[in-house]
């Protein structure tokens, strides 16, 4: 079994997205721990707000069909895959970690970038992980959200209706 985190958002329908997504991955994984979900603005461009959680669960799945599950309950969800990188999502599903595996292969990338660069990702993983290590930097999650200059990407708790 590998311990897998997934960052979750959404700034369409977020109550009723943010919760259908997470009933999903509850669905096709196990041991499922999730973060406070967080609100904060659009990085990258102009929309609704998001909220976004941190989802650690364990699978018997490898990497490459952890992507594709990922992928598939984005889609049931109507993520449109053709509008612009940095838009509105009514679901966003990434793989952020996979255990410690390292790679850059077939459009999977491990550990994701937006750890170390988004608030709305690290904040969430250094609280439900924060005495795990980065696998490429070596440093824990809450070393890195304590150094993160929080001013650049405010975010907030929210109390979600689950």
């Amino acid at each position: 079994m590998a311990w897998i985190f997934v960052s979750v958002g959404s700034n369409i329908q977020r109550d009723a997205n943010i919760r259908h997504g997470v009933a999903a991955l509850r669905n096709d994984f196990t041991d499922v721990r999730l973060s406070t979900v967080y609100e904060s603005e659009a990085v990258g461009f102009s929309g609704e707000n998001f909220y976004n959680l941190v989802v650690r669960a364990s699978t018997h799945h490898d990497a490459f069909t952890v992507a594709a599950i990922l992928r598939r309950i984005e889609d049931q969800f109507a993520r449109n895959r053709k509008s612009p990188r940095f838009s509105s999502r009514t679901l966003d599903l990434d793989l952020l970690l996979y255990d410690d595996l390292v790679i850059e292969q077939d459009g999977l990338s491990l550990p994701r970038q937006e750890i170390s660069n988004n608030a709305f990702v690290l904040e969430p993983l250094a609280e439900i992980a924060g005495d795990q290590r980065h696998p490429v930097s070596g440093e824990r999650y809450q070393d890195l959200w304590r150094a993160f200059d929080k001013a650049s990407q405010p975010l907030w708790p929210i109390a979600f209706p689950w």
